[in-house]
């Protein structure tokens, strides 16, 4: 494993197109959900919550946005359409946080929708701990009704986002990172 300084000076985002399995074993899964769950959560009230999406879920998914996806956009191309029922078949795992606030006297929603953020990157982090790569997207059907509601989000519920978990295709290259001298001030 890697020291912690270094697993979070070296995780890179890939597209899950250009991830492949095998993916989490059961006990890897159950590591990285744990430590999902393992993040600043003042009142104690959990505001965040997983929906994991592998083997034959993927496609499931699929199905689900590539229906509402045709149903919102009648001149999509039938290649459109293919793409969006693809869209969770290239990663062997997605794991979906989202986000349930609810009115709290001394936790304001904006601050459980961080812990939910926070959640979402404790996974990410945890993925490149034990080996693999992860993407945090979301996309239109992260913010369409119709969509969450077929996933089994409730009307109070809101989607942080999918997390896309495989093993690297390629070796994963860095991206420019902004300068602290551009975004660091002193007080």
């Amino acid at each position: 494993m890697l020291y912690a300084i270094d697993l979070l000076t070296t995780r890179r985002s890939i597209k899950p197109i250009e991830m492949s399995g095998p993916g989490p074993s059961p006990a890897e899964l159950e590591k990285i959900l744990t430590v999902g769950a393992r993040v600043p959560d003042h009142g104690k009230i959990v505001p965040w919550r997983f929906i994991v999406f592998e083997g034959d879920a993927r496609t499931r998914a699929g199905e689900i946005f590539a229906k509402v996806f045709r149903a919102k956009n009648v001149t999509a191309t039938p290649d459109q359409v293919e793409a969006e029922k693809k869209r969770f078949t290239h990663a062997p795992l997605v794991i979906a946080v989202v986000s349930r606030t609810s009115k709290h006297p001394k936790v304001p929603v904006w601050e459980q929708e961080l812990s939910a953020g926070a959640s979402a990157m404790n996974i990410v982090n945890a993925a490149h701990a034990l080996g693999y790569v992860a993407n945090w997207l979301t996309g239109w059907m992260a913010f369409d009704r119709d969509v969450l509601t077929a996933l089994g989000l409730s009307p109070d519920e809101k989607l942080a986002g999918f997390i896309h978990i495989g093993k690297a295709e390629r070796p994963t290259d860095d991206r420019p990172r902004p300068a602290l001298s551009d975004i660091v001030t002193r007080f």
